[in-house]
C-alpha cells in the first residue's frame, strides 16, 4: 500500500490489509496508528485483526478512532502521544488517510506550530481535504467556556477546569485526591496538576464543583479550597446519601445537613462563573445526589452517560435507580443538539485512548444505551448490566470521606487518621 509522507515522524495512509503491515516494517515504520473505528464498513480489519497484525510485524499500534465530525481535543492530544511513544517513523491510517492527516494538523495548529488559516492549504498540498479541519478550528475558536480535562488512570476518573475567556474566572469540577488502597497512602499529585494549569493560565478559582459524592475516587475538593480559597458545591440532595450511609457506616457523630459545604445546589439554581451563566440540572439515578452543571454550551454530566461507545452509568448502588436514571438522560438529551456533554468517567473500550467529550447530537444517533430504547428497555439492559459489575474497589474507602466533602478522617491521639470499612454492609 502507498503511503503519503508528511515528514520524517509520519506518513498517512488509508485501510491496509493484514498483509501490509509486514511491509510497514519492512520500509522502516517503527509504529501504526488506526484512527478508524470498527464497523464503519463490511470487511473491515478492525481494531483487534490489526493489533495482531501489528504484533506479528514486530511494530507497534495504537488505536486512535474517530468519526470526523466528532473530532475532540482528546483525540488529538491522544494522536500526538502515540507518535512521541513510537521508537521511530509512524504510518497512521483511517479509511482514505483524510481524519489521521485532520488529528496531525490540528495539533499542529493547537500548539502553535501551524497557522490555523494554512490548514487547508497544508492538506492540498498533500493531496487531502482538509476543509473539515479549518471549520473545526473555526467552531473551537468560538466555543465558550473553555474545557480542559485532566484523565486520572488509576480511577478511570476525569477532572475539570471550565474557565471564562473574558474574566480568567474558573471553576475546579470533581477533582480528584490521590489514595492508595494497598498501602493506605494519600496524595495531591492530581490536584497540584490542576493547580499548576490554573497558575500557567493566569486563572482565577470561583468554585469548587462536585456532582456527587463519589463512589470510586476521593474527592480533592477540600484541599483545593484550602489552596485556593474557593468555596465548595455540591447538590442539595447530597443530604439523602448522608442519611444513608450514616447508618451503613454507624456513624452517629455524622452530621447529615450538607454543611461540609459552602453551597448546595437544588435543581434550577443558577450561579456565575465569570461572565457565564451555570444552571443546575439534578440528575438522579447513579446516586441519590447526583447533578449537571449546564454552562454555556458544556455539560458536566458526570455519571449518567458516558461517550456513545460506552453506554450509561450503573444504577446499583445504594439509593440508585435505572428508572430515575432514564428520566435524567432525557432531560439532559433536551438541551440542544450541539450542547458538549463531558462524561467523569472513560473506560476505554477495546483499549482505544480515553475520551470524555461528545454532543447530545451524537449521544441520541450513537448511544446503544439511549437511541431506540424506550424506558422499560432501558431499565432491563441496565439492571442486567449492573448485576454483572463488581463494586467499586474504593467505595467503601471512598465514601465516607467524600460525603464529607472530601476532608480526610480526624486524626487519632497517636496523630494518624484511620478509615473504617463495615463487614457484610452491602
Amino acid at each position: 500500500m502507498t503511503s503519503v509522507r508528511v515528514n520524517e515522524l509520519i506518513s498517512v495512509t488509508g485501510q491496509p490489509g493484514a498483509a501490509d503491515f509486514g511491509a510497514f516494517a519492512a520500509d522502516g515504520f517503527a509504529a501504526v496508528i488506526n484512527a478508524r473505528p470498527d464497523g464503519e464498513e463490511p470487511g473491515q480489519p478492525g481494531n483487534a485483526a490489526e493489533k495482531a497484525s501489528a504484533a506479528a510485524a514486530g511494530i507497534a499500534y495504537s488505536f486512535v478512532p474517530v468519526k470526523g465530525a466528532e473530532i475532540t481535543e482528546a483525540d488529538i492530544r491522544a494522536f500526538q502521544a502515540a507518535i512521541a511513544e513510537a521508537k521511530g517513523p509512524v504510518v497512521a491510517h483511517c479509511k482514505s488517510g483524510t481524519r489521521a492527516l485532520t488529528l496531525y494538523a490540528l495539533g499542529e495548529a493547537l500548539d502553535g506550530r501551524m497557522k490555523s488559516g494554512d490548514v487547508e492549504a497544508f492538506g492540498q498540498g498533500l493531496g487531502f481535504d482538509l476543509a473539515g479541519a479549518r471549520r473545526w478550528l473555526e467552531k473551537r475558536a468560538g466555543q465558550v467556556p473553555h474545557v480542559k480535562a485532566f484523565f486520572e488512570p488509576r480511577t478511570c476518573s476525569v477532572q475539570y477546569v471550565v474557565s471564562d475567556p473574558a474574566t480568567k474566572r474558573c471553576a475546579i469540577i470533581d477533582p480528584v485526591l490521590d489514595f492508595d488502597e494497598m498501602s493506605g497512602a494519600t496524595g495531591t499529585a492530581n490536584a497540584d496538576a490542576i493547580l499548576a494549569h490554573i497558575e500557567s493560565e493566569g486563572l482565577t478559582v470561583e468554585w469548587i464543583l462536585d456532582t456527587h459524592p463519589h463512589a470510586d475516587h476521593f474527592s480533592a475538593a477540600y484541599y483545593l479550597k484550602g489552596k485556593t480559597g474557593a468555596p465548595t458545591a455540591i447538590g442539595a440532595h447530597v443530604t439523602d446519601v448522608q442519611a444513608l450511609w450514616k447508618e451503613i457506616y454507624n456513624w452517629p457523630a455524622l452530621a447529615t445537613d450538607g454543611s461540609q459545604w459552602d453551597r448546595l445546589c437544588a435543581d434550577g439554581e443558577t450561579f456565575e462563573i465569570g461572565t457565564l451563566k451555570a444552571r443546575v440540572m439534578f440528575s438522579p439515578g447513579h446516586t441519590l445526589a447526583s447533578i449537571t452543571y449546564v454552562i454555556g454550551d458544556a455539560a458536566f454530566v458526570h455519571d449518567t452517560v458516558f461517550t456513545p461507545d460506552s453506554g450509561t452509568a450503573r444504577t446499583d448502588f445504594p439509593g440508585g435507580s435505572a428508572s430515575a436514571l432514564w428520566h435524567t438522560i432525557q432531560a439532559i438529551l433536551s438541551l440542544p443538539e450541539e450542547t458538549r456533554l463531558f462524561s467523569g468517567h472513560d473506560y476505554q473500550p477495546g483499549g482505544r485512548h480515553p475520551r470524555w467529550e461528545s454532543t447530545v447530537a451524537a449521544q441520541k444517533r450513537a448511544n446503544p444505551h439511549i437511541s431506540g430504547i424506550d424506558e422499560a428497555g432501558f431499565v432491563a439492559l441496565r439492571q442486567a448490566r449492573d448485576r454483572t459489575l463488581p463494586k467499586p474497589k474504593l467505595m467503601l474507602h471512598a465514601l465516607q470521606v467524600n460525603i464529607r466533602g472530601g476532608r480526610l478522617p480526624e486524626p487519632e491521639e497517636n496523630g494518624r487518621r484511620y478509615l473504617k470499612i463495615p463487614l457484610d454492609a452491602l
